[in-house]
């Protein structure tokens, strides 16, 4: 008897990896890395950790179990930014790749919160407490250390004083209410969830499909978002305006349905009922 079986599509690999059970971890590294798949089908994830994994067994052996964290933090930032030249993408910074770890890993080339997910496996793989921090415009890391903790830009490997964090908000805190204004930096500084951070990779690429006018790429991104935070009633609303972009006015039409009767409340529910009266019409 023969036997058979299905294979996942992208999407349904992805939701296994990030359903988990209340109080589950997700497997940050492994779910950003299938962010890919949309793009290129064929990727291979296990190959993609393989490697991640012969990385960090060259880290691993240059550092003694007996040091102290500063001095497995400096050799880290030595072996990533150093030996192995990870930096950020200036040149090209808005290119989806840059949000693909595959790509990332073989051009050594990315944006901020794609090298942080990288420098984290390898920070936590040589025992370093170390988080991602979901810092307004640019995304940080912190590691937290028996003094104190060092926050860190992932494009450079600089830490960051106070003042110099404190310089990096204020063009957000502009024009915001009084109560904002006088949030403490710490506020700031959280460490992100894994949830957090591909829900921020994720958006990353939605804004440059959306910007490119790319409805196909953009449902995909949606279909992912709405998988990894399936109250988000936001995430509903845009895909549905990205299938009604795409002339697929049934599935606009449940989507943006399902928003409305979840945000009936929100600021844009009369132009998200006027949209869906339009495209009852058709």
């Amino acid at each position: 008897m023969a036997l058979s079986y299905s294979v996942p599509t992208p999407l349904e690999y992805f939701a296994s990896l990030v359903q988990v059970p209340q109080g589950g971890a997700i497997a940050l590294l492994e779910s950003a890395a299938c962010i890919a798949q949309d793009e290129y089908p064929r990727l291979d994830v296990q190959q993609f950790l393989d490697e991640m994994d012969r990385l960090q067994a060259r880290l691993q052996r240059r550092i003694a179990q007996d040091a102290e964290p500063l001095l497995r933090l400096n050799l880290l930032n030595q072996f990533f930014f150093g030996e192995l030249g990870f930096a950020g993408n200036l040149n090209d910074y808005y290119a989806p790749g840059n949000s693909y770890l595959h790509v990332v890993l073989e051009k050594r080339r990315g944006i901020p919160i794609s090298l942080a997910v990288l420098w984290l496996e390898l920070a936590q793989g040589v025992g370093l407490r170390a988080h991602g921090v979901a810092f307004p415009g640019h995304f940080l890391v912190k590691v937290l250390m028996p003094t104190g903790q060092v926050v860190m830009d992932p494009m450079t490997g600089l830490s960051l004083s106070r003042e110099a964090l404190g310089e990096r908000l204020e063009p957000f805190r502009r024009g915001h209410g009084p109560l904002e204004d006088e949030a403490p930096l710490g506020l700031y500084l959280q460490a992100a969830t894994e949830r957090d951070i591909l829900a921020r990779m994720l958006r990353n690429l939605k804004e440059i499909h959306r910007a490119r006018q790319d409805w196909s790429r953009l449902v995909a991104v949606q279909d992912r978002l709405i998988v990894l935070l399936p109250d988000a009633w936001s995430e509903w609303r845009d895909r549905g305006l990205a299938y009604a972009e795409s002339g697929a006015s049934l599935q606009a039409l449940e989507n943006l349905e399902t928003y409305l009767a979840h945000a009936a409340d929100a600021e844009d529910a009369h132009a998200i009922a006027q949209r869906v009266k339009e495209l009852r019409r058709f």
